[in-house]
């Protein structure tokens, strides 16, 4: 990757960093509004958009409902491989099980540590509308290598799948991602967050 690149890289980062770090001060409703605004900003105009041809992101209509708390259960695991949109997969341990509940079923979603250099937490899933709807291969809620991270208050981890986004990957085979392991495969319809339009 050239110089121009890498850097242009590492200012989409940055600017990630900074809307959440903006999503996580406002109120939830609001703070989508700015994320969605942002990020169609970045894909029409940011050198390392993921989309090229860019014609729109789409989304379900925003859910208050889809904003939970998650109680954190401990794991312990050992590191193992997650299959990847690529060739090769990469290591992730899963140190905590997320308890929550949506539209008032029981539901828990593995929380994983990426075991490269630097770490970071990583929340994957799949639902029914993996597929069809969304990305097969899974939307991310949580990726703290690239700054998507919606905090935490009282401590329960915040998941608000209003925010969950298709992986880049799924816009462009030249980034290969992470897919959702079966343990977050969700047995709903997660009518919420960003939709995947070929």
């Amino acid at each position: 990757m050239a110089a121009a690149d890498t850097l242009a890289l590492l200012d989409w980062k940055r600017r990630v960093f900074a809307l959440y770090a903006a999503v996580r001060t406002m109120p939830p409703e609001s703070g989508w509004e700015l994320w969605r605004e942002t990020r169609d900003e970045l894909f029409r105009s940011h050198p390392q958009s993921p989309h090229p041809g860019y014609t729109g992101l789409v989304y379900f209509p925003y859910d208050p409902a889809a904003r939970v708390l998650a109680d954190l259960e401990d794991v312990d695991a050992p590191p193992h491989p997650v299959a990847t949109s690529g060739t090769e997969p990469m290591l992730f341990r899963p140190f905590a099980r997320a308890h929550f509940q949506l539209a008032g079923e029981p539901l828990a979603l593995e929380v994983y540590w990426l075991e490269g250099y630097g770490g970071g937490i990583f929340l994957p899933f799949r639902d029914a509308t993996s597929g069809t709807e969304t990305y097969g291969g899974g939307r991310y809620l949580l990726d703290t290598v690239k700054g998507a991270d919606l905090g935490e208050t009282d401590g329960q981890l915040v998941i608000d799948f209003n925010f969950a986004y298709n992986p880049s990957c799924s816009y462009d085979p030249g980034w290969v991602c992470p897919l959702a392991p079966p343990a977050n495969r969700l047995p709903v319809a997660v009518e919420a967050g960003e939709r995947h339009v070929t």
